[in-house]
């Protein structure tokens, strides 16, 4: 590892970066038990160290595709927090002019290629960019997000013959936070989730998901890698969501105990983790930090509050950015 104190300003962004991410959940979360949003969300907060240390390793060019629980791959490719909300709320300047909401957010301006509500439906997205990329001899990388959950897929197998083949520079990045909805991983997935890689002979790997640090590493020698030719690749992060599947999965106890849910919070906690080894290296203090908090906090309070506010689409948009031709089809 680089010396702490050259990489102060990397280190710091990917703090901030972290704390953008719960906060902007923290707000989402509100926002819905106070009826303010439509539809349903699925909180990020818990997972922050995966989306921040594999986006911190990407350029711009770099493209990503997002799941049902994207809004910390959205906000760690570099979204901005108003933009966000409006999109969440339905409102006209959102990423996709209100109509993707939460489970369809895209940001393609920073190579986000959106969220996708069907599990496991990006992963032929993300091998498609990742071959575009390797046909018009461009050098980004694609990273596709995936829960434990969609190991499941038979597409994830269909993909990963075909990048193995063919050489792709796609990463597979597989968040493990231990349930599948309502189910334990371990009941529903036999086996080793890496060893279904290797049998492609994709180079896999088991990182801790909750060490910023860790999973930034790997990624940054991953996508160096890939830009040369090497990939395909495949990350599985061991992590955790600290709310239910999805906000309105309140009571948990039927399937996850609270003294599980209160170790992962307090002893796994990404950013409670991150923020101590920052004041242990001396990269800055609990003030500081706790200032760049506040800030953040500041920002999102003032995102929500513009969202809500903002004006909604004119009806006259519903049938904009529909490819089929509606006329022809009714014809």
């Amino acid at each position: 590892m680089a010396d702490p104190k050259s990489n102060t300003d990397d280190y710091l962004r990917m703090y901030r970066q972290m704390v953008r991410i719960r906060t902007f959940e923290d707000n989402a979360n509100q926002l819905y038990l106070s009826a303010k949003m439509p539809g349903l969300t699925h909180m990020y907060s818990g997972e922050e160290a995966v989306a921040v240390g594999i986006c911190e390793a990407l350029t711009s060019d770099d493209k990503i595709t997002s799941t049902h629980r994207g809004h910390g791959h959205c906000v760690a490719k570099g979204a901005a927090f108003r933009e966000m909300f409006c999109e969440l709320l339905g409102k006209e300047e959102g990423y996709c002019r209100g109509k993707g909401g939460s489970m369809h957010i895209a940001d393609q301006s920073n190579g986000n290629l959106g969220a996708n509500a069907i599990v496991g439906g990006s992963m032929g997205i993300a091998t498609g960019a990742a071959l575009t990329a390797k046909m018009l001899g461009r050098d980004d990388v694609t990273v596709c997000f995936f829960g434990d959950g969609a190991t499941a897929q038979g597409l994830l197998y269909e993909v990963m013959n075909m990048a193995a083949l063919w050489k792709l520079p796609v990463i597979y990045a597989c968040e493990n936070n231990g349930y599948s909805e309502y189910t334990k991983t371990e009941e529903i997935a036999a086996g080793e989730i890496v060893d279904r890689a290797k049998a492609f002979g994709i180079e896999a790997h088991q990182v801790d998901g909750q060490d910023v640090l860790a999973v930034n590493k790997i990624t940054r020698d991953l996508v160096a890698r890939a830009r040369k030719g090497e990939g395909p690749f495949f990350l599985e992060l061991m992590t955790y969501r600290y709310h239910g599947h999805h906000v309105g999965d309140i009571n948990r106890d039927y399937y996850r105990a609270k003294d599980e849910e209160a170790l992962w919070k307090t002893e796994k906690d990404p950013i409670l983790l991150f923020r101590a080894w920052l004041t242990k290296e001396g990269i800055a203090t609990e003030a500081e930090l706790e200032a760049l908090q506040a800030e953040i906090v500041k920002d999102a309070e003032d995102a929500v509050q513009y969202a809500l506010d903002a004006p909604y689409p004119d009806g006259a948009e519903v049938d904009m950015h529909v490819y089929s031709d509606i006329e022809h089809a009714l014809a």
